[in-house]
């Protein structure tokens, strides 16, 4: 497999920008999508915005530094003119040809890519720097964070044989020892993501074939889960291709039971669905009966979908309006605790959901809101469901719905006394500048496919700087 094949791909992320057509699915199919659209959107009718307690914008919070390096970066990603040779040039630097393009051997590149790009997305280069990245998201109003080791094995590239069992060895190690530091980094409360295929080209074997990890790698994941469970930080595995994702489902619930076992009501450990795949409402009803059955809380990672461009069409919703009803769809079922038409329940006797954690991991304003649209209805009413209930976005990018998210549950006024303060979350990663080369350039690759959402992205930050202008102003004269 190529490393190509692997990028991510941001184009069901915002519901912003070109919408792609594929092919027609039965109109069956349209109508309990149509419904499960039309319950989350009644929801979001019902219940008046929250009021703010000033005229002061999200933004606002943001450190002016933040708010022009932001800008900045959004000005090129949502130009298609600056956008591709950023592209181009950032390929160049995850894969250097010349040692005055490789990041690790020119100061004065590795500085400038320090204090532009990578200060935007990522937390630090070593532990020092990362808990000050963590400090100073939470000083925002920020829960927490969701974080990642930047360290890939790239399969494409690898020149490991998987038959030589010591060099296998060598590269599940390299991947423990990783994980190990960044849950030492994480906070109590945070969350650090795992890439199972980090583990290298023998565990990728094993993901494509759905075969159970093998004992050196089950007693690495484990030492993670241990290590995580004593530090009270939770852990989250990402989604990825087809070709290995059913594996990693498999591997995934192997952990859930392992970790959230010990811990009732409460998931440490989380699997993530990506609801541009038909078969997701089916695969999270299949996974909380499992849940239910061997007596441990689910933890579900909803997102959109990141392999749009590789993964076979025909297990992808036909449109990207099907993609948001499947989303909003099956997040309406999870944070009401109740089966519905876009995720049916298994059986008769199933009317209800077990307990259940949620991430809400998106860019996308509108589902946001209307998840928020449920929990205040649930405020009102006075109505807890037990849903541990967080929110995600990327470290510099979507601010502003992150910002918009943290003012409209942080006023104690709103809804009512019971509603909850926010758990909101920013996803980043660390590691060296070269360490996160490719993650930046995947950043980069993200938003050729989401032009709409980074252009609005753009627009806020500059109102916010025109905003800030006009208030220094007034205040000079």
């Amino acid at each position: 497999m190529k490393a190509a094949a692997r990028r991510p791909v941001g184009a069901l992320i915002t519901s912003a920008g070109p919408k792609p057509r594929f092919v027609s699915r039965t109109s069956h199919a349209k109508s309990s999508l149509a419904d499960a659209s039309a319950s989350a959107s009644n929801v979001w009718q019902q219940v008046p915005p929250s009021p703010k307690k000033d005229t002061t914008t999200p933004l606002a919070k943001l450190p002016l530094s933040s708010v022009l390096r932001s800008l900045m970066i959004l000005s090129v990603s949502s130009s298609s003119l600056l956008l591709k040779p950023c592209i181009y040039t950032l390929s160049m630097l995850a894969h250097p040809k010349t040692a005055l393009l490789d990041v690790a051997k020119n100061p004065l590149l590795n500085l400038l890519v320090k204090h532009s790009l990578y200060k935007q997305f990522n937390a630090g280069e070593n532990k020092l720097e990362v808990q000050r990245s963590i400090r100073d998201i939470k000083s925002l109003g920020y829960r927490g964070v969701l974080l990642g080791y930047a360290r890939e094995v790239l399969v494409g590239e690898s020149d490991v044989d998987p038959t030589n069992e010591t060099a296998a060895r060598e590269e599940i190690q390299m991947w423990l020892d990783g994980t190990l530091q960044t849950v030492d980094m994480a906070q109590e409360g945070d969350f650090v993501a795992l890439k199972f295929t980090g583990m290298g080209i023998q565990a990728l074997q094993h993901l494509q074939q759905q075969a159970a990890p093998s004992d050196f790698m089950n007693n690495a994941i484990q030492q993670v889960c241990d290590l995580a469970v004593s530090r009270n930080v939770r852990l989250l595995v990402d989604a990825e291709e087809q070709a290995v994702q059913p594996g990693i489902e498999e591997w995934a619930l192997k952990y859930q039971k392992y970790c959230n076992s010990q811990t009732p009501g409460r998931a440490i450990f989380f699997n993530t669905y990506q609801a541009y795949l038909c078969s997701t409402p089916t695969t999270v009803a299949r996974h909380l009966a499992i849940s239910r059955r061997e007596g441990y809380t689910l933890g579900v990672k909803m997102v959109r979908g990141a392999y749009l461009k590789t993964e076979p069409r025909h297990l992808i919703w036909a449109t990207k309006e099907e993609t948001d009803q499947c989303y909003d769809g099956v997040v309406d079922a999870l944070l009401t605790r109740r089966y519905n038409t876009m995720m049916p329940a298994p059986s008769a006797a199933e009317t209800e959901l077990p307990p259940v954690n949620v991430i809400i991991a998106t860019h996308n304003r509108d589902s946001v809101r209307k998840a928020h649209a449920i929990r205040m209805e649930q405020a009102l009413r006075e109505e807890d469901r037990g849903v541990d209930l967080s929110y995600a976005q990327l470290q510099g990018m979507a601010d502003e719905v992150s910002c918009e998210l943290l003012q409209g549950f942080s006023d104690p006024a709103s809804v009512s006394a019971s509603a909850e303060s926010p758990n909101v979350y920013k996803l980043l990663t660390w590691g060296s500048v070269k360490e996160c080369m490719g993650f930046l350039l995947r950043r980069a690759v993200e938003n050729t496919e989401a032009v709409g959402r980074t252009k609005q992205s753009q627009e806020a930050m500059f109102s916010e700087l025109r905003r800030r202008a006009r208030l220094a102003f007034r205040v000079g004269n």
